[in-house]
């Protein structure tokens, strides 16, 4: 029976499939849009049993020819460029292609643990899991809201529960190794480490909604505590639901700056201190994000923590500073 992963050459897909590799889950099914051949090497040390292109495994779901060889299905597949615009495109991949796979994994009986975003909740200073918290500001957040409503009103008709596990993790603002062909999209920690081998200093924008410079407020969350989650709501097969997926804390980008230079250069200086020096420099607020920004982001646990999920997640000072100590390896 294979275990599917969408989106397994991508950023979460592919330390997804290391993570089931540790656990000794090799039959695995990694099924992603390898039009960007930069993401293959995330495969590369990958142990598989068989690779996909996301058409031709949506076609052979259609078929039958699939039909009683699924474990489960972890779909971390999607276009998750926030700033994307053409809404033709992210709809038919994040919701039409997930409608699709809810519908067969319901019709089968086959677990699916998808992934949602904490884009849906917006600008919104509440972040549990209800309807009133969430306003999609853009297509991306949009078409994630749209699935997990579809989610919702389906896993519910006629009073009963879903025929199989269906659970949604809200991630959170995620950090770690095999972002890199991200882009733009990828972590502002990835960034701030790039930036600072170039140039000798961190960038930031300045404050917006009140926040001052660089103290907007992110629940910045390590690749592999959202990881953990994905593995665990595969042990529990009877938990199903639409979770968020962070640390449950705020951090400033300020402390991502801090943690990405003193892992650097060895030191142990204060965001004061580091400002002094000139190791981070304030930049313009772009004026395309104003109205369309997440200044502050929280992640409410409480519902995953009433599921059962007991595992901790590493903070801003602990878990960026590993993952710069990575890019660091790699760079030498």
């Amino acid at each position: 029976m294979l275990h599917v992963v969408t989106g397994a050459a991508g950023f979460i897909g592919s330390r997804l499939i290391a993570a089931l590799n540790h656990a000794g889950i090799t039959e695995i099914l990694a099924v992603d849009d390898l039009q960007d051949g930069a993401k293959v090497k995330n495969l590369a040390v990958a142990d598989i049993a068989d690779y996909l292109d996301r058409r031709e495994f949506l076609s052979q779901l259609e078929t039958g020819r699939l039909d009683g060889g699924i474990e489960a299905i972890l779909h971390q597949g999607a276009c998750s460029d926030t700033m994307e615009n053409d809404g033709r495109y992210v709809m038919e991949t994040n919701y039409a292609y997930s409608k699709a796979l809810f519908d067969w994994c319901q019709d089968e009986e086959v677990p699916l643990i998808y992934a949602s975003s904490a884009a849906v909740y917006g600008t919104g200073k509440e972040f549990g899991e209800t309807r009133e918290n969430e306003e999609p500001l853009n297509v991306y957040a949009y078409s994630k809201y749209l699935f997990d409503q579809y989610v919702r009103k389906r896993s519910q008709e006629g009073g009963s529960q879903a025929a199989a596990q269906v659970a949604g993790l809200r991630y959170f603002n995620v950090y770690g190794p095999n972002e890199a062909h991200k882009g733009r999209m990828a972590s502002v920690a990835f960034h701030a480490f790039n930036q600072f081998r170039a140039e000798g200093r961190v960038k930031l924008f300045v404050g917006s909604d009140g926040y001052e410079d660089g103290g907007q407020q992110r629940d910045f969350v390590h690749v592999d505590d959202v990881v953990s989650v994905n593995l665990w709501l595969l042990e529990h097969r009877e938990v199903s639901g639409i979770f968020n997926a962070g640390t449950g804390r705020a951090q400033t980008f300020n402390d991502v700056a801090a943690a990405v230079v003193n892992t650097i250069e060895g030191f142990d200086l204060s965001i004061e201190e580091l400002i002094e020096k000139n190791f981070i420099e304030y930049i313009p607020f772009p004026p395309q994000l104003v109205g369309k920004y997440q200044s502050y982001t929280q992640a409410d646990l409480s519902r995953l923590r009433e599921a059962g999920y007991e595992g901790s997640f590493r903070s801003v000072e602990e878990g960026v500073a590993g993952y710069v100590r990575e890019l660091m390896k790699m760079k030498s």
